[in-house]
């Protein structure tokens, strides 16, 4: 629908500071990967902040009326 491409699967590599509050030594590496299925999930239902998807501004009435598994994608 939107005519161009999405990124749905990501990764990378965290960042020393992130790692070191954690208690892990500076000279490890740490790589995470995922399916990001926010961003199909934002352009399905027309949300623009991801906010509004995960966290404190969830509107729990669309949550409530939105079926679990949609199957007309």
């Amino acid at each position: 629908g939107l005519k161009k491409w999405v990124e749905v699967g990501n990764s990378g590599v965290f960042r020393p500071e992130l790692l070191l509050p954690m208690g892990l030594p500076e000279n490890i590496s740490v790589i995470a990967w995922g399916l990001s299925l926010e961003r199909p999930t934002m352009i399905k239902y027309g949300i623009n902040n991801i906010r509004e998807l995960v966290g404190h501004r969830v509107n729990l009435q669309m949550v409530y009326d939105s079926p679990l598994c949609r199957l007309d994608a």
